[in-house]
């Protein structure tokens, strides 16, 4: 929002919420009905075809959400060094507005203004018209109304809501107040009503330029450089008809200067081009390499979860993850997506953040929680994950913590496999078991005086099961077989403390994978649910209380955090995250696999230290 809003600020649909799109409604259903009913003769394809340029447009600005975010995140041209946060992202979920609004007024054109219906496919002479009018009154016109924009009187009751991003996203670009929108509606449709006007109007002149004018938005909005130099090495005067987005990103950081709309000759012409234009444009071009020092290895989760990584839906990756009913809609795309993954995917950089002068990033196998469960998977997904840890290993990574299913038992041992193959290795592997065991027992109630081991026993719960003996704490498990596991590897002196039992009334559960509903509605009333598994259970008693997967809130100092971990609350990271994050900032050099599990309390007492506050606690 504007420091100071102005008249007609708010969108006029702001309150329909998710719900806006019945905007476009009548003017869609009209549109077919017409089109179906009609003699062949008398029918507008043009008209028809306004709902798929508006779906075009839509995805057009995603593929750039998604291309913008993978090449910052991996850093190399990235122009503003700086992150985004959570309130950015919120500021830019309206990004879908124009396009509503720019349907509307094209339904309204087509069927209220003369001239607007019934366009042939093709017409030269209006689109050699629209070129003229674009270099000449539009971006003319643009420049001294920007200008005006940023007088201190404009600028606290508009233009300053879209500064409030000082790093921008290809969305950047269309995030304005409503009165602002409708000034650059006004002046994008000077071609079309010319065009109108002279009868040169056509499909392709229309569809053209709106996708230049997306087009151009998002390139210089997207932070990191793409225009390559020998283009203006070809052509020299190129410079002045398109700019870059290390131009126009100084724009955001220096607020006086580069004005243009696309085309910097105005800037050029009226003295307002900043002078590190070019020197910005040929740093950010040749690029910097960066590795971080510790990387985190997860992967996608269910199909529709692909959606919700950072690369995916801006608003859906700012929210604990969820399946929505609206993503069935494209449920092929989901299919054709993962089938290219699996067979083309490589590993991908999802993320990057950075706590005082650690550098991390998030790396994600091109794999989904099904696939791991498939045996005739498991060499290629070890393969994988092999390649990742020695690319880290190339670059200098200091650790990498393995997440979710990448770390399993009957996969790699935990992550010891690799160290096997590879005992030469000078990046650390971290499971995280040891600061997950510790956010377990640190979640447990004090007065706790036994508690009911359920679901998959794993490293993790071994360790929980095992410190809650040590603390005089019964552990008691319904079956037999788990009962003589734990027997067999806890000591003798011990054994007291494991009790094998029928019954389910114990209020604290320790729950990891594999958790049966049938189970948990054997529970008594009241029953806590603690998991010790990375997977959270399904939800399934609603007189019980589940507690979250072992996590920890981060510190405020942690940037570039826009993007919720899994099911995770917003700015709380897993915990087997956090020990990959907590061993770089130590230091430690030890590995953290296989069946070693690294101190517990010191792992704790070291994430407490650097600002972790656990998610149980927060």
């Amino acid at each position: 929002m504007a420091t100071k809003p102005g008249l007609l600020t708010e969108w006029p649909w702001h309150r329909l919420g998710n719900f806006k799109y019945i905007v476009l409604a009548p003017w869609v259903v009209e549109s077919v009905y017409s089109y179906v009913t009609k003699p062949e003769g008398e029918r507008d394809l043009s008209n028809l075809l306004i709902l798929p340029f508006l779906l075009w447009r839509w995805l057009h600005n995603q593929i750039w959400i998604s291309l913008s975010r993978f090449q910052t995140a991996r850093s190399k041209h990235r122009i503003v060094h700086k992150g985004i946060d959570f309130e950015q992202v919120d500021r830019e979920s309206n990004w879908d507005d124009q396009i509503i609004l720019n349907g509307t007024f094209l339904y309204m054109f087509s069927k209220f203004v003369p001239g607007s219906d019934h366009l042939p496919f093709w017409n030269t002479e209006g689109i050699v018209m629209n070129i003229f009018l674009h270099v000449g009154p539009v971006e003319f016109l643009y420049y001294w109304c920007h200008r005006a924009l940023h007088h201190h009187y404009l600028y606290s009751r508009y233009h300053s809501h879209h500064h409030s991003s000082i790093v921008t996203e290809p969305i950047t670009s269309v995030i304005h107040p409503f009165a602002e929108h409708l000034l650059y509606f006004v002046l994008f449709t000077i071609p079309m009503i010319t065009n109108v006007m002279t009868r040169t109007n056509s499909i392709v002149a229309m569809a053209c330029y709106e996708t230049y004018i997306d087009f151009m938005n998002n390139l210089g909005h997207c932070n990191f450089e793409i225009v390559p130099n020998w283009l203006f090495r070809i052509f020299p005067p190129l410079k002045y008809l398109m700019y870059t987005p290390s131009f126009h990103s100084l724009h955001h950081t220096q607020f006086r200067t580069n004005y243009a709309l696309f085309m910097p000759m105005y800037d050029y012409l009226y003295g307002t081009a900043d002078k590190s234009s070019d020197s910005l444009y040929e740093t950010s071009h040749k690029g910097n390499k960066v590795m971080p020092d510790v990387v985190h290895l997860t992967h996608p989760t269910t199909l529709h979860s692909i959606y919700h990584l950072r690369l995916g839906f801006a608003g859906f990756a700012s929210r604990p993850y969820a399946s929505k009913w609206y993503l069935w809609m494209i449920w092929p795309l989901t299919w054709v997506s993962m089938l290219l993954t699996w067979v083309f995917g490589s590993t991908f950089t999802v993320e990057r953040n950075r706590l005082d002068k650690l550098k991390m990033q998030t790396w994600a196998i091109p794999r989904f929680t099904f696939q791991y469960l498939l045996s005739w998977q498991r060499a290629t997904i070890n393969g994988l994950i092999e390649k990742a840890i020695l690319e880290a290993d190339e670059g200098g990574v200091k650790v990498i913590s393995l997440g979710l299913l990448n770390q399993g038992e009957e996969l790699n041992r935990n992550g010891e496999l690799y160290l096997q193959k590879h005992p030469k290795l000078k990046v650390k592997i971290v499971d995280g078991s040891s600061l997950a065991v510790a956010a377990v027992l640190n979640s447990i109630p004090q007065d706790t005086k036994q508690v009911l081991l359920r679901g998959n026993l794993t490293k993790t719960g071994y360790a929980v099961a095992l410190a809650l003996c040590q603390r005089d704490i019964q552990v008691m498990t319904v079956r037999r077989d788990e009962f003589e596991k734990m027997k067999l590897r806890f000591p003798a002196k011990l054994g007291s403390h494991l009790v094998l039992s029928s019954s389910y009334t114990c209020e604290v559960w320790l729950v990891g994978d594999g958790l049966r509903e049938e189970e948990q509605r054997k529970a008594a009333k009241g029953t806590r649910f603690i998991p010790f598994s990375q997977f959270p259970p399904k939800r399934v008693r609603r007189d019980c209380v589940y507690d979250s997967t072992p996590a920890f809130v981060v510190p405020k100092a942690l940037e570039d955090m826009h993007a919720c971990e899994n099911w995770l609350p917003r700015r709380v990271m897993s915990a087997w995250r956090v020990s990959g994050i907590v061993h770089g900032l130590e230091g430690w050099d030890v590995n953290e696999c296989g069946d070693l599990l690294f101190d517990v309390e010191k792992v704790w007492s070291a994430a407490l230290k650097h600002g972790f506050l656990p998610l149980s606690h927060a």
